[in-house]
Formats: C-alpha cells, sequence, structure tokens
C-alpha cells in the first residue's frame, strides 16, 4: 500500500447499514482516512472509525491522529466511543470540529458519553486527547497535510474541509445542501412581482458563485448525494443535495474527480449503482471530462 493515500472507513449517512443488499457499498457511517507517510488525518467518526481503529491496533509505528469532525450529529460521532486507541495510554489524538473554543468541543465529543446515553464516559479515555481551538484564520497543519475550513449548509454550525496533501487538493463535504436557495425561491417564483423576481435571481446567482468557489480547485471532490430527485422533494432544508446538484456543479466547478458520499442507508447497492450510471449520463451529455465515482467502504486512493 502507498505511504500516502485517502481510504473511505465509512460512506453512509444518518444511519448504519448492515445489510446483506447494501455491503458492495459498505454500510458504516461517515469516516475517511487521509494518509501521508505517518501522519493520519481522520474526516468525521462515525462507524467507519471502528474498523479504522482495530486496524491500527494490529500496527506499532504510528500513535498519533488528528480526528476532524464536521459536525455533531450522531452519524458522524457515534464510532468515538467504540474507538480503541482512545483507550490506550500511549496514544496521542488531537481532535477538532466547530466550537467556539477547545471546550466547546470537548464538551460536544463528551456529550453522548455520558449518562443514561452511555456507561463510561470520556474520563475512561487513557490516551492524550488535545482538542484543538479554532485557529482565527481557519488555517490549520497536522504535519505535511494543510486544512482550511469553512460552513456549509447544513442544520446547525457544519463545516466542509480543504485538505492539501502531496500536491492535492481533497475537498471532504459530508454533508452540504447545494442550492437550497434557489430551490426554494423556484417553488414561489411565479407568484412574484418582477421587482422580487430580480431581487432572488440576483441572490440565486450569489449562491451558485459561492457554491462554484467552494468546489473550484478541487483535485478530489468528497460531497453529499445522499438523495434522489424525488426523495429531495421530501427533504428539501435537511440540509443534503439531490445527486443530480452534486454532480452539475462539480461539472461548472471543473472540479477532477467526485466521490458521491453520505449514501442515504435507504438506498442499496442496485440503487446506488443506477444513480452512479445517472451521473455518468450527464456528465457525457455536457461533455465533461469529471470523473465521477461512488464512494465505496475500503477505496483506496494513491496520493503519491
Amino acid at each position: 500500500m502507498s505511504k500516502s493515500y485517502l481510504r473511505f472507513w465509512g460512506v453512509r449517512g444518518s444511519y448504519t447499514a448492515p445489510f446483506q443488499t447494501h455491503l458492495g457499498v459498505g454500510g458504516n457511517t461517515s469516516c475517511v482516512e487521509v494518509r501521508v507517510d505517518d501522519h493520519i488525518l481522520l474526516c468525521d467518526a462515525g462507524t467507519g472509525i471502528i474498523p479504522f481503529g482495530n486496524e491500527m491496533m494490529r500496527q506499532k509505528q504510528v500513535r498519533n491522529l488528528l480526528i476532524m469532525l464536521t459536525h455533531y450529529h450522531w452519524d458522524h460521532i457515534c464510532g468515538l466511543p467504540y474507538f480503541i486507541p482512545a483507550f490506550i495510554p500511549d496514544w496521542q489524538i488531537s481532535i477538532f470540529g466547530p466550537g467556539q473554543s477547545s471546550k466547546d468541543i470537548e464538551e460536544y465529543v463528551s456529550a453522548q458519553m455520558r449518562a443514561p446515553y452511555f456507561p463510561v464516559g470520556t474520563e475512561t479515555w487513557l490516551a492524550r486527547i488535545n482538542y484543538l481551538a479554532p485557529p482565527p484564520d481557519h488555517n490549520f497543519n497536522h504535519g505535511p497535510i494543510a486544512i482550511s475550513y469553512q460552513n456549509v449548509h447544513h442544520p446547525g454550525t457544519t463545516y466542509g474541509y480543504r485538505i492539501k496533501a502531496r500536491g492535492k487538493t481533497i475537498l471532504y463535504i459530508s454533508d452540504n445542501e447545494c442550492l437550497y436557495l434557489e430551490k426554494s425561491i423556484n417553488q414561489q417564483y411565479a407568484e412574484m412581482s418582477d421587482e422580487e423576481k430580480e431581487l432572488y435571481d440576483n441572490l440565486k446567482q450569489e449562491e451558485y458563485e459561492s457554491e462554484l468557489n467552494l468546489f473550484r480547485g478541487a483535485d478530489i471532490l468528497i460531497h453529499d448525494a445522499q438523495y434522489t430527485p424525488q426523495d429531495y422533494q421530501a427533504k428539501r432544508g435537511w440540509g443534503h443535495s439531490c445527486y443530480i446538484d452534486a454532480v452539475n456543479l462539480a461539472i461548472d466547478a471543473e472540479v477532477g474527480e467526485l466521490y458521491l458520499y453520505h449514501h442515504d442507508p435507504n438506498y442499496d447497492d442496485k440503487q446506488l449503482e443506477k444513480i452512479h450510471q445517472h451521473c455518468e449520463q450527464i456528465i457525457r451529455e455536457r461533455r465533461s471530462t469529471l470523473i465521477c465515482h461512488l464512494a465505496r467502504e475500503g477505496t483506496i486512493i494513491d496520493l503519491d
């Protein structure tokens, strides 16, 4: 295996899907590893962090890592109570996520492990845990890995991360509702006056440019693509994207490779394959060079 790589440990959203019909893509919730030599960055700590932790216990070379949380919804933190390295004294684990201070981050992470929700709290962790204070310029480093972050459209404060490793730019945006404002406006557009339409057209254009700026420059974009158009209509405002919007914005932003991510647990392997095939059709019809993948558990991307 390359010493510099990206690996998917969990690709589902909302809740785990350990069903036979889902295991081709994978049933664990959000967790992606970025490794450069002996420096390990974990994006989110859903149930995918559990097999990652088990794998790390089989080696002795690395005892230091950074866990970077997009937000604190359960599907992104529920693996932490079962993350074995946190209970081992010679490990050093840094944790970062939304919050005004390191104390905020510690409080949010610790809350799910308090009674009556869990029998042991974070005070039983034996590893050296370091909660990182938010940098004022939204930029920090983990060894040779450079990281920046910004807010994305999801209930509560949620971050999207821009990661630079081995000369590649990786965007990890697990929960984000693309073009929410545009879709909300379009539902009422016919009832608006000409003056209101002009105002809202400007707002829609601003939102579109903001989304493009978020995606631009990405060699690898890992992005929320949870819903079909039909499901999106029933769940608009829940903070997740229709896959069609994700692929079209990736094309417009001239992204290199897109990994459809945060798969709905109600979608089995066959349905996800159909979604991927439709994305490929959109790319062909638009004559784009975008390469599109389904994020699958176990997939390893060589960064060297």
